[in-house]
């Protein structure tokens, strides 16, 4: 059963260029505008043009971690609003915990099926 997300704007950060990729596939498959990001940086000099209704963000990068990214993210009035989806390869307690912390709303294990990445969009947005 394929899950209809037409018209939500979704931000993928990610510094895999393999997990950008799938993610953005199986979003605009799904009906959804996406915009990719190779690192935190990027991602915020991207983010007040773009208006994302939630955001997928990886843990490890380079520069700027998914941590400090989010909540940059969080801090900016305009989008302390938008869900913030931690993507990470670490499944323990610490990293979801650290991840809350931050202002994360979901915390999801790569690799992410292409349910549990709409999933998280269709629950969170």
């Amino acid at each position: 059963m394929a899950i209809d997300l037409a018209g939500r704007k979704v931000m993928v950060i990610d510094d895999s260029n393999t997990i950008r990729r799938s993610a953005e596939i199986f979003l605009e498959q799904a009906g959804c505008s996406v915009l990719v990001a190779q690192d935190g940086f990027d991602a915020l000099s991207k983010l007040i043009a773009f208006e994302p209704d939630i955001v997928f963000c990886d843990v490890v990068m380079p520069k700027l971690d998914g941590y400090q990214t989010c909540m940059l993210i969080k801090q900016t009035p305009q989008f302390k609003h938008v869900p913030v989806v931690m993507l990470s390869s670490k499944e323990g307690l610490f990293d979801r915990a650290r991840s809350q912390v931050a202002g994360a709303s979901f915390y999801l294990t790569k690799p992410f099926s292409k349910d549990a990445l709409l999933g998280a969009v269709r629950d969170l947005t």
